[in-house]
């Protein structure tokens, strides 16, 4: 049980006390209705003596009375009606409410934190850490006191409310006060006629009420004198007349009224009548609102409401919400709550006024004409009355019925000693001969011995003398458990426990068994709840004592029946309490009686109670999961805070239902929403200019919350094809966006002269939160912005929102001109929220969604549109819409749920809407730089919902037409790109950048433009090409390109970063221009995807906005076209000197038609070969067919055919040589056909250069080192020399057409294809998946810190220093028969190949002796040295004359000389042997 003002013992004793009665006279009423009081009124707050009292019990032993309490009341012939006592106690309750304002009680019990309302909590709180240490102080320490004041006001009343009952005696008048005003002319008359009327009141028949003690009752006559009108010499002449005729003992004369009202009235005299007159005085047998005795406190009035009005405010009929709890046992409409009518809010507001009214009139001045010395003769007077009137009376009936009893027996005079034999004799139970024994009607006769047994107890229990009193009641409740009088058994029982208790010492335990079966006996047998609630209440109060909660808990439960909800919602809330003060607390089972009380409470009508009781324990269930209990409790709280006019709490409550994983039934979800909507329409109609709240629902993920910033681009139209760009309808790549954010970097860094500025900022079209939104984003005025908002409907209901739009404020700015320092006003459209808001508007115009359906459980999202008209700072606050349910069928689960509902406005019965807002707060990310913020949980901002307004930009809009989806590997296709400025501002330097600049090109800066609309047929081909003759056929045609003029080389250092030709560098706003583009299929087959990104910039600079991008993504599919190998070696012929010192190779070209029929392609021809060098060029083809028909029959693949070609390549001329300085690169066309391509030009020159730069970009990043390296050879780098001597620089490009048969109709496709020669005698393939190969084996782990060292030169590379070559007859004719001997010249030629000079030495001796090795050489041999040494300078060619000798006629190989090398100043280094020539072949014929 909750903690209580007074002590057990204190309550026990205050419960029963000795009644007085008061007869007055109508003068005396006169008297002291001048203090708005009568006698007993006047006389109450001095009814506790504050001085011991003294008496003698039967064995003439002193019995101390302390703190003795009497009770003095008017006469009342009418025993109080039990409705009337609901009533009264029904209010009592009402208005004894937790005071507002007050400190509240936290008690920490485990993971709960119980905070409760208590009016006597002191400010000063200690906290505790041990929650169970902290609940034990709960019951002993004063700072921890939940009290429950209505609780013990509502058990104050009800034992002063009690009836009189013939089976115990302690609420008999034990006297009676005759009371007569001095003023009467004939004061003793008056005493006379008093003392009668008592008389006939006890003893007559005609009233059964009230009841006497004894029939002697002690009459005390008192004359009261009004001192400020009457005469005192005649008022004490009167006493000293009544004292003669009654005794000084028996009479008194009382003076009051020393002052009148009007005089004197700024004294402050203490009022103590307040505190006992706010309690309802139930004896009034006329109790209704207009009694004057009945004064109910205005403090209370004035936060409270009484029970009538809650009815009247009942939400069970036509609040519009129907209660579908129907079958659950906590249900709230209930037939013993009555229902009430709810017309309007209105209503509500009109009961104001009325308890206005109630308070001012309840305030009423009490003892005005009273001073101090008036009070203390008033508390003389009750000590008297107590000490020489009221205790002798007592002590002298105990004495007599002593002596009656013992008398009677004719024994002891003790009653002591006395067995029970004493007491057992002849008595006549009224009752039948045939009536059972054990029936609870039985009645004794007043002059019973069991009763005087009874009289006697209940005397001595009244005067505190406990231990007789228990031995009285201890043997009457043995003969009333003999004769089977149950009744009075009970109560023996009861008084007989509590007599145990309270004995000084505690001679015996407390008999909890008595207090059972009398409560049991009660109940069960006498069918009387008062007494069995009376019986609980004091056992509750002793176990409570004792610590015995768990008892006491049990004991209360056990009380709760369906008579009576408010008693029923008291002890269910007193039982919750003993719950949490024992040792170990039970939370759980205090919230769930607290749950059961407040249930109760809202049956008995006592809605502010139970909105309290439901408070107090959502504190337990909230957060642990027991959803459907928050949800019934939320429920409910929702609908007392609505009945009791606290709108906001109401929406409050309701509002958690919704916003929680709710695991109700879609009918339950259903109902819940209307209740929450018709509340909050109430709230909103109190205040309905004031800020729209927040709506619960739907749901919206902030966090997914997605801002794009761009204009609803064209879709395609016919053969064009719009620039992908950014939208919604895209996926973020965090790849991806790195990968359009390193594009950016690259075209801003060109642009800026190779460095980024500081102040750059990615352009980010899209927000979201993967995104970087640190920075305030960037938007252009007139541009509109989309804000997509996913919403997720938690119900199993659908919901319908209208008029959803945004919400926002602008602070407006000018970026062109300097702020003087004076803002702007922010304007915002919340203001405008309420309505539907306009989408014109002179700043941010705003789209509304008219309706937006969400199905039950579904996650949609709303795209919404904002137009900005100036620049400045846009923030987006939220949305707002109107939340609304979809139109249903008015049965819900066989229930009319709209039934009883007045329409009003929108409220119909096609559903109901509210309108309120949303507002969208993003978390940023959280920061982990610093070490403060890694230990702590910080985030950054997060303003993608902040952007900037900047100044006009241009907007452009890209098209491609004729735009392929498919190529084959390195096939060249013509393609337009048309460029639409939407804006209507210039744009200029239009620039375009992507990662695969092999792929595309828009042609070179001296190229002339392609006309503005493509006309060219379909087999027109891409190249530029020139018809040749026959006699130019396999020979090559030489061009100079510089590489600057195709956007390669030093003069644009940004690989990838095309710059695109607009006439005049500028596009005017609402033009457009188409320009050629050429594409080239990947090396690779599968699918790429290749993005583009085109830069522009406004002709007007802005401080904001510096330039602008577009983003294109192309998906090319490549299929296999050819594959090309090839070869180079050097030539073995030296035709001139030029030869010799220039050098040619031998490339051999290996042509294989890899694809196997796919794209429909029937087959290849090889129509080109091109060279492109800065030191080689093609020189013609060495193929051995002479005719060109045969050439041509031999470029033409089929599927999986192979070709070979060989070429002759020569060093430049010396006039190429000179431009070869100037970097410029020699382009040699070899036509196979007989249409020459001039490589030279775009497009075949443009992916030339570009596939280049590619693969040396490529080179670069996985070497770490720059690919080109300085061809000035260095004396003391032997590495480098021995390199340069293997290096080749020659690029073959392979042009090819294809045939395609495609819809019956012949297409010819047309094509390129790279091979780069770097290396003597390494073959080198077109494909790339050997280049990967190689590249990963590249993959290598080194330590940086060292430098890798040079690599000494290979035996391989060594042995190509010097080059040989054998010039000789091809047949020698020799007469053997006239000389045996058959001499023949030779010339051997070297040539140094190297910078560098060169020690040779020629061996010529044959060194196998084999057979087999001498059939090969053939018998031969060399005349003159075997072995000769020569030093060649650099690119040295030395002539050496040989002789050999032949013995017979026959063919041999004269390859024989071995020739070793190394460099002059390598003395280290070892000859190594040099590559043999080809075999030479001689025939020498005999004549």
């Amino acid at each position: 049980m909750a903690q209580c003002l007074q002590s057990v013992q204190e309550f026990i004793q205050d419960s029963f006390v000795p009644m007085v009665a008061v007869l007055c006279s109508e003068d005396a009423e006169k008297v002291t209705r001048k203090n708005n009081l009568n006698f007993s009124e006047l006389v109450r707050p001095f009814c506790r003596l504050t001085s011991e009292g003294h008496m003698r019990d039967p064995n003439n032993q002193i019995q101390v009375i302390k703190n003795l309490k009497i009770n003095i009341s008017n006469i009342v012939t009418q025993p109080p009606q039990p409705t009337v006592i609901r009533k009264m106690l029904s209010e009592v309750v009402s208005v004894s409410q937790p005071a507002d304002g007050l400190v509240a009680n936290v008690i920490t019990a485990g993971d709960y934190d119980l905070n409760i309302s208590d009016r006597s909590i002191k400010a000063s709180v200690p906290w505790y850490n041990n929650w169970k240490e902290s609940l034990m102080e709960l019951s002993t320490s004063k700072f921890f006191t939940a009290t429950t004041p209505w609780f013990e006001a509502y058990r104050e009343n009800f034992f002063q409310s009690m009836p009189a009952s013939d089976h115990e005696f302690l609420n008999h008048y034990l006297a009676c006060m005759l009371v007569v005003s001095s003023r009467e002319a004939e004061p003793v008359e008056q005493f006379l006629k008093l003392s009668q009327e008592q008389h006939q009141i006890q003893h007559s028949n005609e009233y059964s009420y009230p009841k006497w003690f004894i029939p002697n009752t002690l009459k005390y006559y008192v004359l009261l004198h009004d001192i400020s009108e009457g005469d005192e010499q005649r008022a004490d002449s009167v006493y000293e007349e009544m004292k003669q005729r009654y005794g000084t003992q028996g009479c008194y004369l009382l003076k009051i009224n020393s002052r009148s009202s009007a005089i004197g009235s700024d004294e402050q005299i203490p009022d103590p009548w307040s505190q006992y007159l706010q309690k309802i005085n139930f004896q009034n047998q006329d109790f209704n609102d207009e009694s004057p005795s009945v004064v109910i406190n205005s403090k209370n009035i004035e936060n409270s409401i009484n029970a009538e009005e809650a009815d009247e405010l009942d939400f069970s009929s036509k609040d519009g919400v129907p209660n579908n709890f129907k079958a659950h046992p906590l249900q709230l409409d209930h037939p013993s709550d009555p229902g009430g009518h709810l017309d309007s809010l209105e209503a509500l507001k009109c009961t104001a006024p009325v308890s206005e009214a109630k308070k001012q009139t309840s305030v009423t001045t009490h003892g005005a004409c009273l001073t101090l010395n008036d009070h203390d003769r008033i508390r003389q007077f009750i000590q008297e009355f107590t000490f020489r009137g009221l205790l002798p009376h007592i002590e002298k009936t105990i004495r007599q019925l002593n002596d009656q009893l013992v008398s009677r027996k004719g024994l002891s005079r003790s009653l002591f000693s006395a067995t029970k034999k004493w007491f057992s004799g002849s008595k006549v139970p009224e009752k039948s001969i045939n009536e059972p024994k054990n029936t609870a009607g039985l009645l004794y006769p007043p002059e019973a011995p069991e009763l005087q047994i009874r009289k006697m107890a209940d005397l001595c229990f009244l005067v505190q003398h406990y231990d007789l009193a228990y031995s009285c009641y201890h043997t009457a409740k043995k003969d009333f458990l003999n004769d089977q009088a149950m009744l009075y058994a009970a109560g023996a029982l009861e008084m007989a426990a509590i007599s145990a208790f309270l004995q000084p010492g505690a001679p015996r335990p407390y008999p909890a068994h008595y207090m059972d079966t009398a409560i049991q006996t009660y109940k069960d047998m006498c069918k009387n709840m008062v007494l069995a609630e009376r019986c609980a209440l004091l056992s509750a109060e002793v176990l409570k004592s004792q610590t015995k909660y768990s008892e006491a808990a049990t004991l209360l439960i056990r009380m709760t029946s369906e008579d009576s909800d408010l008693r029923s919602a008291l002890l269910l809330e007193q039982a919750a309490h003993c719950f949490i003060n024992m040792r170990s607390p039970m939370v759980r089972k205090f919230a769930f009686h607290m749950i059961l009380a407040g249930h109760r409470y809202s049956k008995a009508g006592q809605k502010r109670h139970a909105l309290r009781c439901y408070c107090q324990a959502m504190q337990v269930y909230k957060g642990k999961g027991w959803s459907l209990a928050e949800d019934h409790i939320n429920f409910t709280i929702g609908r007392q805070s609505f009945t009791l006019r606290q709108l906001e709490n109401a929406v409050s409550a309701f509002r958690h239902i919704l916003i929680n994983d709710s695991k109700q039934t879609a009918s339950q979800q259903g109902t819940f929403l209307r209740e929450y909507l018709y509340v909050y329409k109430s709230v909103s109609q109190l205040s309905p200019e004031g800020p729209l709240p927040q709506l619960p629902l739907p749901c919206i993920e902030s966090s997914a919350t997605r801002v794009f910033f761009g204009h609803d681009r064209r879709l395609a139209e016919g053969v064009k094809q719009a620039a992908t760009h950014v939208s919604l309808d895209q996926e973020f790549d965090r790849d991806l966006s790195q990968q359009w954010k390193e594009l950016e970097e690259q075209v801003v860094a060109i642009v800026n002269r190779g460095a980024v500025p500081v102040n750059f900022q990615p352009t980010q079209y899209c927000l979201n939160s993967q995104t970087d939104n640190l920075r305030f984003p960037m938007a252009v005025v007139e541009e509109p912005i989309i804000v997509e908002v996913v919403f997720k409907n938690p119900l199993k209901v659908p919901l319908v929102l209208t008029d959803l739009s945004l919400l926002w404020k602008f602070q407006p700015k000018d970026f062109c001109r300097l702020q003087n320092g004076e803002a702007k006003e922010v304007i915002s459209n919340e203001k405008d929220a309420h309505m539907k808001p306009m989408v014109k508007n002179d700043v941010i115009g705003t789209e509304v969604i008219p309706e937006f359906n969400m199905s039950h459980e579904e996650t949609k999202v709303a795209r919404l549109k904002l137009f900005p008209h100036q620049t400045g700072e846009l923030h987006i606050l939220g949305v707002v819409y109107n939340l609304g349910t979809i139109p249903s069928p008015n049965m819900v689960d066989g229930i009319d749920s709209f039934a009883g509902i007045q329409t009003e406005g929108n409220l119909t019965s096609n559903g109901m809407s509210v309108r309120g807002r949303q507002d969208l707060e993003i978390q940023g990310p959280r920061l982990n730089n610093t070490k403060e913020e890694k230990t702590s949980v910080k985030h950054g901002p997060d303003r993608r919902l902040d952007p900037v307004i900047t100044p006009p930009m241009p907007l452009l809009e890209v098209f491609f037409i004729n735009f392929p989806t498919g190529l084959l590997c390195g096939e060249i296709r013509k393609a337009y790109v048309e460029f639409v400025n939407v804006s209507k501002v210039p744009l200029n330097a239009l620039k375009v950048v992507s990662k695969h600049p092999e792929f595309f090109t828009f042609g070179s800066h001296s190229a002339p433009l392609t006309p503005l609309s493509p006309t060219a047929s379909e087999n027109c081909s891409a190249y530029k090409t020139v018809v040749s003759d026959s006699s130019s056929a396999c020979t090559a045609t030489t061009s100079l390109v510089s590489p600057v003029d195709f956007g390669v080389g030093c003069d644009n250092p940004g690989l990838g970063v095309v710059d695109i030709p607009l006439p005049d560098s500028v596009l005017l706003p609402g033009t457009s221009i188409q320009l050629p583009m050429w594409l080239r299929g990947p090396d690779k087959e599968g699918v790429h995807e290749i993005n583009f990104l085109f830069y522009y910039k406004s002709t007007e600079s802005t401080s904001k906005l510096s330039h602008r991008v577009l983003r294109h993504t192309a998906v090319i599919c490549t299929s296999r076209s050819l594959s090309v190998r090839a070869t180079v070696c050097r030539s073995n012929t030296f035709q001139d000197d030029d030869d010799g010192r220039n050098g040619n190779m031998l490339v051999f070209v290996d042509v294989e038609n890899i694809n196997t029929n796919e794209a429909g392609v029937r087959e290849f021809h090889i129509v080109q070969v091109s060279s492109s060098s800065k030191h080689w060029r093609l020189q013609k083809c060495i193929n051995p067919c002479e005719d060109k028909v045969c050439v041509l029959t031999d470029a033409k693949l089929s599927s999986r055919e192979r070709g070979k070609l060989c070429f002759r390549a020569t060093k430049c001329k010396s006039q190429e040589a000179t431009s070869s300085a100037l970097g410029k690169y020699t382009f040699t066309d070899i036509n196979l056909g007989n249409e020459q391509i001039i490589s030279a030009t775009t497009p075949c020159a443009d992916f030339f250069f570009r596939s280049c730069q590619s693969t040396e970009s490529k080179k670069t990043v996985l070497s770490g080192q720059p690919a080109h390296v300085s061809s000035r050879w260095q004396s003391n780098d032997v590495t480098k020399v021995v390199r340069n001597c293997n290096e080749v620089d020659l690029n073959i490009i392979v042009l090819w057409k294809a045939y395609v048969v495609e819809d019956n109709k012949q297409l010819i496709l047309e094509g390129q294809l790279h091979v780069a020669l770097q290396t003597i005698g390494n073959e080198v393939c077109s494909l790339s998946q050997k280049q990967e190969a190689q590249e990963m084996v590249l993959l290598k782990f080194i330590r940086p810190e060292q430098p890798p060292s040079l690599a000494r030169p290979s035996m391989e590379q060594l042995s190509h220093l010097i080059k040989t070559s054998l010039r000789y007859p091809e047949s020698y004719d020799h007469p053997f028969l006239q000389k045996s001997l058959c001499m023949v010249p030779v010339t051997l030629t070297l040539s140094n190949c190297s910078l560098a000079g060169v020690d040779v030495i020629i061996d010529l001796r044959h060194k196998a002796t084999s057979p087999e090795t001498l059939e090969v050489h053939g018998s031969f041999t060399w005349l003159g040295k075997t072995q000769y040494k020569l030093q060649l300078k650099a690119q040295e060619i030395q002539k050496l004359q040989l002789k050999a000798c032949f013995i017979h006629a026959g063919v041999y190989n004269l390859g024989t000389p071995r020739v070793f090398a190394k460099l002059t100043d390598q003395g280290s280094m070892c000859e190594t042997s040099q590559q043999n020539s080809m075999p030479a072949l001689i025939i020498i014929n005999s004549v």
